[in-house]
């Protein structure tokens, strides 16, 4: 993500002033934790299948998206699919994505912030998943598409800060989201988590994200996030909350 900056209004004698921001999160502690923790997965089931005695990948079978399962209430099959992944391929390029999002959008959002971000995604992803295919799935990319729509989201709450710049960073995000739902409806691939994702990232940015204020204060001008604990609360009730009810309405309908 481009950083966002401000230049001064005084004459054009004066080259652009570069006002600082003031951000939650300096490095990105949470990306490099949740990148490491998932390739440390994927060796795991890597392990599993060499070791097995019938090549089983038990973390896939102990934590995949398998609705059978969930329908027996183990409810943690909705968040446990981020950190698994099929192939060297597939797990390569959703960490590649979450360090390109994640180590930009964490400083904005803070760690624990960023965490609700990701999490609520992947929730919310396999969550759409479990209502609309019985399809088994693994991957990170629910909780990715989810941080590509939190970006578009900061993006355009702060466009005023980008200036000229906000409408091409805004099309060039939806060219990259359509091109992978797009690429998403091969076969084998979840396009019903992705789009989830999508949509539960983009709630919870859009009320609960960064929103960047120019601000005075004793240093001179600074840029700060006037988003309030409480704003972020609601955020989390609101977009975590709405699958939450998707879920129960189909343990329901399952009876």
């Amino acid at each position: 993500m481009t950083e966002p900056s401000q230049y001064s209004t005084e004459p054009s004698r004066q080259e652009p002033v570069r006002i600082p921001v003031k951000l939650p999160a300096g490095k990105p502690i949470a990306t490099y934790v949740l990148v490491g923790f998932t390739i440390l997965i994927y060796g795991l089931q890597m392990l599993s299948e060499s070791l097995s005695a019938n090549g089983y990948d038990w973390p896939f079978l102990l934590g995949g998206k398998i609705n059978v399962f969930i329908l027996k209430g183990e409810v943690w099959r909705l968040i446990t699919p981020v950190f698994l992944h099929g192939s060297v391929l597939h797990i390569a390029f959703n960490m590649y994505a979450l360090y390109s999002l994640g180590t930009s959008l964490e400083r904005y959002y803070g760690h624990w912030k960023f965490l609700l971000l990701y999490f609520v995604s992947g929730f919310a992803g396999n969550t759409l998943s479990f209502l609309l295919t019985d399809s088994a799935s693994i991957g990170a990319s629910t909780a990715v598409f989810g941080l590509v729509a939190a970006e578009g989201v900061f993006i355009y709450k702060n466009r005023e800060l980008y200036g000229p710049r906000a409408r091409s960073m805004l099309m060039n995000l939806g060219m990259i989201i359509i091109v992978n739902l797009l690429i998403g409806l091969q076969p084998n691939i979840d396009n019903w988590g992705h789009l989830g994702g999508l949509f539960g990232g983009a709630v919870f940015a859009w009320i609960g994200g960064p929103l960047l204020k120019l601000q005075t204060t004793i240093r001179g001008y600074e840029l700060a996030d006037v988003r309030t604990k409480h704003e972020v609360f609601w955020a989390f009730l609101l977009s975590a909350g709405l699958f939450v009810a998707v879920v129960i309405g189909r343990f329901l309908a399952a009876r």
